[in-house]
C-alpha cells in the first residue's frame, strides 16, 4: 500500500512537471489604441495556464493583478506610462516559467489583414485590400498630416511607425479597383512621398528548393566556415588576453521559435545576462523557419553564441516580427528593435519582383510581388536605411542574398539585398563539394546552385543545415545568413567600436575563397561575391586569392577582431 502511496506522488509529481513545462506564450502585441502617447495596451494567448490568474513578470517587476484581464488563454496586459518599458515578459503559474517574449515600449506598430480582408490581385497575389500605408515626406508632422489624409477619403489611421514618418490607414474601400483608385488619390497628394501595398499572406520563408539530398553533414557543412575554430578560438584567446567583452543584443525578424525542439527547451523565464538568452513567441514546428535561423544564432546545442562558453559577455537575442503584416511589419519590428538597443539585425527575407529572371534566363519564381508593390517596398526601405544612417550608424543589418538563382543586386528586381549603403551586409549560399580537398582550398565547396549572385553580395557562408532526426536537410541563404550574423555579434563583443564599414572590411579581408575563375568580369558576371580585391590582401597584386568569391571565415574574423582592439591601445 504504501508503494502505491509512492509511486501515484511520484506519477504525480512527474505530471505537475510535465503541466509546469507546458506553458507557452504563443503571441504577444499591441491591441488597442496603437497611436496614443500615454499607456500602452497588450494581447496576449498563452497555452498550459492553471485555473488561476498567472503571475505576468516585465523585467524584474511583477505587473499589478490590477493591470491584467484574463480570460480563458488570453491576457490583456495595460501598462501605463511609468511601466512600460522594453523588457522581456514571461508568465509563471503552478511552479513553471513560459518562454520569455520581447516587449517594447517603441511606437512603431502595424496591423495584419484579416483573411477576409485580403484578395487576389491580377497576378495572382494575395494582397491587402484595404490597408496601406502612407510614407509622408519628411517636412510634415506625420501623424497630422496622415489624419488630415485620411479624414478627406473617409479613412482611418490604425498604425505607425513614427520614426520613417509613415502612417497605416484603413480605407473605406470594398474591392481592389476601389483601393487602386483611392491610393492613385492619396499619392498625389503634395504630401505624400510613397503609398506602400501589401502582398502577402502569412509567408514562407526564403528557403531554397528541395534538390538535395538528406544526408547533409551539418558539422562538416560549417567547417567549410570554421565555425568550430571560432568557438575554440573565443573560448581560449579572450581568456588569455582578458579582454573586457562587451554584451551584444541581436534581433532576428522571424516569427517564432519551437521551444520543444532540441536547443531551446531550457530557454525559460528572466535572463541572467551569464549565457546567451533568447526572446521569441512559441511556434509549434520544430522545422520552422525561425527555428532554424534563431537555432544558428542561440540555440543551446548548437547555436554559435552559445557555444562560446563562459567567456561569453552575455548576448540577448530577440525574435520578433511585430505582426503578420508583411514587408511594413519587418520594417516595424526593426525599427523598434533598433531603438531598443539591437547591434545586428538579421534579414533572412527578401522578395524578387514578377519578371526576374535567373542565371539561364528563367523567370524566377520565389516570393515574388508585383510591379505596384515593389515600387512602395523600395521607398519604405530607402526611408529606413537612411533614418539607420542619420540616427543609428554603429548597426549593421545582415541580409540573405536570395534564392532565385539571380541576381542580388538588380535593384529592380531584388529587394532588399540590392541597397548599396554601408549598413547593410549581404550573404550568398554555398555547399560542401565533392572534391576531398583541405578547407582551405577553393574547390572544398561549391556555389549553391539557387543563391542569388553577383557583385552585392559581400560573402557567402554554409547554406545547408540538417536541424532534426528524420528531417530532410534544408538549404538556402536564409541559413548562410545567421552565421555571419552570429559572427558579426561576436565581432562587436570583442570591439564595439567596429563600424559598420569595418566589419565589411574585416570579414571580407579574413575569408577563405570559392571557386576557380580568377578574373574581374562585368557586374552581370557569375560571381557568387564581390571579387576579392589587392586591398583585401595587404596590396599584393599576385595573390592567389585576387578574383576568387569571399567565403566566410568565423575564426579568423574574429582574430582581426582582436587585432583591432590592440592596436588602438
Amino acid at each position: 500500500m504504501k508503494r502505491c502511496l509512492i509511486l501515484s506522488l511520484w506519477l504525480c509529481s512527474l505530471g505537475a512537471q510535465a503541466a509546469a513545462d507546458s506553458l507557452r506564450i504563443k503571441q504577444l502585441q499591441r491591441c488597442g489604441e496603437l497611436l496614443g502617447e500615454g499607456g500602452q495596451q497588450w494581447c496576449l494567448r498563452a497555452e498550459g495556464l492553471g485555473g488561476g490568474l498567472p503571475t505576468v513578470w516585465l523585467g524584474g517587476a511583477k505587473l499589478p493583478p490590477a493591470s491584467i484581464e484574463w480570460q480563458d488563454d488570453r491576457l490583456t496586459l495595460k501598462l501605463t506610462h511609468q511601466a512600460r518599458g522594453s523588457a522581456p515578459l514571461w508568465l509563471e503559474d503552478g511552479g513553471g516559467s513560459s518562454n520569455p517574449v520581447w516587449l517594447t515600449s517603441q511606437r512603431s506598430h502595424v496591423v495584419a489583414a484579416a483573411s477576409d480582408e485580403v484578395a487576389k490581385n491580377m497576378d495572382g497575389l494575395t494582397t491587402y485590400v484595404d490597408l496601406v500605408s502612407l510614407l509622408i515626406e519628411e517636412k510634415h508632422d506625420g501623424l497630422r498630416e496622415a489624419r488630415r489624409i485620411a479624414d478627406k477619403f473617409g479613412a482611418r489611421v490604425v498604425g505607425a511607425i513614427p520614426p520613417l514618418n509613415v502612417y497605416q490607414l484603413r480605407l473605406p474601400v470594398n474591392d481592389l479597383e476601389q483601393r487602386d483608385a483611392m491610393i492613385l488619390r492619396m499619392g498625389s497628394e503634395v504630401s505624400v512621398d510613397a503609398v506602400i501595398i501589401e502582398e502577402s499572406a502569412p509567408e514562407r520563408g526564403e528557403e531554397g528548393s528541395g534538390r538535395d539530398p538528406g544526408d547533409i553533414d551539418q558539422g562538416e557543412e560549417w567547417a567549410a566556415n570554421r565555425f568550430m575554430d571560432a568557438l575554440y578560438y573565443y573560448q581560449r584567446r579572450i581568456a588569455a588576453s582578458r579582454i573586457p567583452v562587451q554584451p551584444v543584443r541581436v534581433g532576428v525578424i522571424e516569427r517564432e521559435v519551437d521551444f520543444d525542439a532540441p536547443g531551446f527547451s531550457d530557454y525559460r523565464g528572466g535572463c541572467n545576462h551569464a549565457q546567451t538568452c533568447l526572446y521569441a513567441r512559441d511556434g509549434n514546428r520544430p522545422s520552422s523557419h525561425g527555428t532554424h535561423v534563431a537555432g544558428i544564432i542561440a540555440a543551446q546545442d548548437q547555436g554559435f553564441l552559445p557555444g562560446l562558453g563562459k567567456q561569453s559577455p552575455g548576448f540577448e537575442v530577440i525574435v520578433e516580427r511585430n505582426s503578420d503584416a508583411g514587408i511594413t511589419a519587418n520594417i516595424a519590428a526593426s525599427v523598434n528593435l533598433v531603438e531598443d538597443g539591437v547591434r545586428v539585425l538579421n534579414w533572412s527575407w527578401g522578395i524578387h519582383r514578377i519578371g526576374a529572371r535567373d542565371v539561364k534566363g528563367e523567370r524566377v519564381d520565389s516570393l515574388v510581388r508585383s510591379g505596384l508593390a515593389m515600387s512602395g517596398y523600395e521607398e519604405l526601405l530607402e526611408e529606413f536605411f537612411l533614418w539607420l544612417r542619420a540616427e543609428h550608424p554603429d548597426v549593421v543589418v545582415v541580409n540573405s542574398a536570395g534564392n532565385g538563382a539571380s541576381w542580388s543586386g538588380a535593384d529592380e528586381y531584388r529587394l532588399p539585398s540590392s541597397f548599396i549603403t554601408e549598413q547593410l551586409l549581404v550573404v550568398g549560399g554555398h555547399q560542401r563539394s565533392d572534391n576531398t580537398v583541405a578547407v582551405e582550398d577553393p574547390q572544398h565547396v561549391r556555389k549553391r546552385h539557387s543563391s542569388n549572385i553577383d557583385m552585392r553580395v559581400d560573402v557567402s557562408a554554409a547554406a545547408c543545415i540538417h536541424p532534426v532526426a528524420g528531417a530532410l536537410a534544408h538549404c538556402g541563404t536564409s541559413y548562410a545568413t545567421p552565421l555571419v550574423t552570429a559572427t558579426v555579434a561576436a565581432m562587436l563583443s570583442i570591439n564595439p567600436a567596429l563600424t559598420p564599414q569595418q566589419l565589411r572590411m574585416l570579414l571580407r579581408r579574413s575569408a577563405l575563397t570559392l571557386g576557380t575563375e580568377q578574373d574581374f568580369e562585368a557586374m552581370d558576371a557569375e560571381d557568387l561575391t564581390a571579387p576579392i580585391l589587392p586591398s583585401e590582401r595587404g596590396g599584393q597584386l599576385n595573390h592567389p586569392d585576387l578574383g576568387r568569391s569571399a567565403r566566410l571565415d568565423m575564426q579568423r574574423a574574429l582574430d582581426l577582431a582582436v587585432q583591432s582592439r590592440e592596436r588602438v591601445r
